[in-house]
Formats: structure tokens, sequence, C-alpha cells
């Protein structure tokens, strides 16, 4: 046996004389003696036991030809695997807010889904369905519930095709929340909408210059109003996009949610991201402080900071985990409000990047998207592999003008990783979970994304 190449080990601070071990590919972590590591590394007896869970957390394999050979497999495995065919769906790119950052303002406008296009949407997802294919729709826009009797009539559709194939149709959807109350709600539920995703961007002085309504008026007052409605009938996400100039201010937010009765057991989860760079690499207004860059030291001390604020009130914050770009996987696909599909939202616009579309179906994307820059020796050979398998290309693109190139990670991870295993121990101490004195997982998620 051989200890993985997919492994970080970090000093216990306030444990003396014991180790953490965060294995990547599992993104499990593990605490033990300095004593039993010391074993572990220099081949030493082990017990039965100690083996075998070194071998299911991957903090040991076999050899490393077998573990290269199976991370080189990982997304043939996965698209092996009868996963849920899933779809995000433009249904128009007309917005009721008009953010000063928003990534889509450069191919924004009055524009939707017609009724042919929706048709041939329909046919597609029920031959998927056919094929015995659960499927998932996040709609998106634009603000998709503009298009509300369009979502309506297509989510109702599907729902009665997967009744009839015997499969499961479920739907998600990217709201900016103004619209999102519980009437909506109550309609939806029974044509298979399960959660939402919606966005406050900080405090509301914050917020309402961000995004403002179309006519100037702060949006704020009515998405907390929403959100407080619907807390509790569907699964809710809850998004924030900061500034380099006011993230320090974001944790506001988390106190108001508290105070209107927005508690941490009526939302999934709560994540804080860094304002980016438009769709065209412009910025403008008052986000001009945003990032273009995962590894800039501001955005990973905001990160850091962010993330122990949202746990420390008891809120879920984004998990690490094995996880890679929806361009890997063959069962994901964004569809346009004109029926052109892509791989990655952060590509509609770009006609370059556009992989086919509904009528005529997905072309070979494999080097215009350069599917295999990871399988590199030097990737392979990073720790770090199985956090980003190559990173983003929208951020290579934005540094070198091509995708065809890593965007490495291993920066923004030397400095932040150890940091956030710890904030993780911590919230379970805090919210009363034993952590395992000896060798076992104490966090297992489920694998890749």
């Amino acid at each position: 046996m051989e200890l993985s190449r997919y492994l970080k080990v970090y000093s216990s601070t306030d444990k003396p004389g014991r180790v953490l071990l965060f294995a990547t590919r599992l993104c499990a972590v593990l605490e033990l003696s300095e004593s039993l590591w010391s074993k572990v590394c220099s081949g030493g007896d082990l017990a039965e036991k100690e083996i075998e869970t070194l071998l299911r957390l991957k903090v040991m394999v076999p050899n490393h030809s077998v573990e290269r050979e199976e991370l080189l497999d990982t997304f043939n495995r996965a698209n092996r695997m009868k996963r849920p065919f899933t779809a995000l769906v433009t249904l128009t790119l007309e917005c009721n807010l008009a953010c000063p950052y928003c990534f889509e303002e450069p191919f924004r406008g009055s524009l939707r889904m017609t009724d042919d296009t929706a048709g041939v949407l329909i046919a597609m997802l029920e031959n998927k369905m056919k094929a015995g294919l659960d499927v998932k729709v996040d709609f998106y826009g634009g603000e998709a519930l503009m298009e509300l009797p369009r979502l309506k009539s297509i989510a109702g559709r599907l729902h009665e095709a997967a009744r009839v194939n015997g499969v499961v149709f479920e739907f998600f959807i990217i709201s900016n929340g103004t619209l999102l109350n519980r009437q909506v709600v109550q309609e939806l539920l029974p044509l298979g909408l399960i959660g939402a995703k919606l966005t406050l961007d900080g405090p509301s002085d914050i917020h309402d210059q961000q995004r403002p309504f179309a006519s100037g008026r702060g949006s704020f007052a009515p998405i907390l109003k929403n959100i407080k409605e619907i807390s509790g009938l569907i699964s809710l996400e809850l998004g924030s996009n900061y500034t380099r100039d006011n993230y320090l201010r974001f944790p506001e937010m988390l106190d108001i949610l508290l105070q209107e009765g927005v508690t941490p057991d009526k939302l999934a989860a709560v994540g804080f991201f860094p304002v980016f760079p438009k769709s065209d690499g412009s910025m403008s207004g008052e986000c001009n402080s945003a990032c273009s860059a995962c590894d800039e030291p501001w955005m990973i001390e905001a990160g850091l900071f962010l993330r122990g604020e949202i746990l420390r009130r008891g809120f879920v914050a984004p998990k690490t985990r094995m996880a890679g770009c929806m361009i890997e996987f063959d069962n994901d696909i964004v569809v346009g409000y004109d029926g052109s599909l892509y791989k990655c939202p952060v590509f509609m616009g770009q006609e370059e990047m556009c992989v086919g579309t509904l009528a005529d179906g997905i072309n070979d994307y494999r080097q215009s998207h350069n599917l295999d820059v990871w399988k590199n020796n030097e990737c392979l050979e990073c720790a770090y592999l199985p956090l980003c398998f190559g990173g983003c290309r929208f951020f290579n693109k934005l540094k070198t003008g091509s995708i065809n190139g890593v965007d490495c990670r291993r920066v923004m991870l030397d400095a932040s990783l150890e940091r956030i295993v710890l904030q993780d121990l911590a919230s379970r101490c805090d919210k009363g979970k034993r952590i395992p004195p000896l060798l076992q997982s104490i966090s297992n998620p489920d694998g890749v994304a």
C-alpha cells in the first residue's frame, strides 16, 4: 500500500501530538496521533480496522498507478452512471432589476423563449424520460419568473411526462427573489418545484445599491418579505455578491435574517461570492473592485472571513467537495432562450462556445472546450486535483484570452484549505457534534458533484 497523492496533512493546532488529514478525493477529514501517523508513513504494522479505514477513505491506495488511472477515469465513470439529465433553461434574458455588475448585461434584452422553442425543449426532455432518465430543470434568466406562464406550461407538461414514463421530474428556480412569493410557490409545488436560489447582497443599503429595480427603487425589502413567506415550503439557498470594499459588512445581513425569524433551519445554504467581471470581461459602476482571479489575496481572506461568519451564526456554508466543471458531464446542458445549447452558463452570448441547438442536437465540443485540460502530469501529481480538475475555463479566458489552459487553484487552496477544515471542525463542536477520536471520517460528502 502507498499513501495517496491526493492528501493534505495539517497539525492539530489545539491538540498537541495529533494531526489532521484531508483526503481530497472524498473530502474526508481524519484526526489521529502523531505516533500512528508516523507508523502509517513508515509502513509499520497497522491494525486491520485501521487499514480498512485508510483504504476506504482513500488516505492509502493499493498503488499510485491504479490511483492515477482512477482519477483519469473520473468523468467517464460518472457519465456511465445513470445520472439525472439536468438542463439549465433560460426562459428570458429580460430582468426587472438593473444590477450594475450583471454578468449577462452585455447580451441581455427583451428576449424570450418562443412557443416553438419550448415545444422542442419539452420533446427533447421527454425523450430523455422515455430512455429511463430522471430529469431536473433549473429555470434561469434574466429573471425566470418574468416568464411564469411559460415556466408553468413547461413544468406541467414535463411533470405529466414523468408520471407516464415512471421517472422523476423536479425543478429548481434561480431567481432574484422579487417575484417568488408564497402564492407563486404554492402554484408551482404540484408541478415539481423543489427549491430556489435567491440573492441578497448584504444589508439593505448595500443591496439596494447593487441590486436596484429598473426604476431605481431598492429591492431588499420585497426580497426579504418573500424569503420569510416561502422559507419552510421549499429548499432555499441564499447567495450574496461582495466586493473588496464592502465584504466586511455582509455579516450584518445574516443578523437581519435572524432578527426577522429566518433561522438556519430555514435555509439549505448561504454562500458569499465575490463579484466577477461581466461576460465580456468588463466591470462598471461601484463594482470596479470585483475579483478577476481566484487567488487574489483579498478574495481569499474575504472568503474565509465570511465563511466563518456564516458558520458562527449556525447557517450552512458551501462544502468543500470533489467537483468538476459541468462541461465534463454528458447529461448537463444549458439551453438558451432561442434553443442554442451551451455547456456552462458563463458561455451564453459567446457564439464560438455554442455546442449546438435543440433542433440539431449537441456537436462534438471536446476541442472547443478543452475537455482534457487537466490530464497533464503537473495536475495529476497535485493533491488538489480532485477539488478543481483544471479550474474554471472562464477565469482562464479572462486571464489569457483562451480556455486552452488550466485555472490553477493551488495558491488559493494552499492559503485557505487548512482554515476551512478547522472552521468546519469548530462548527461541529459548536453544534455539539462529537468529533471521532482516532481514525474515523468526520466529513464524507457525496463524491463528484
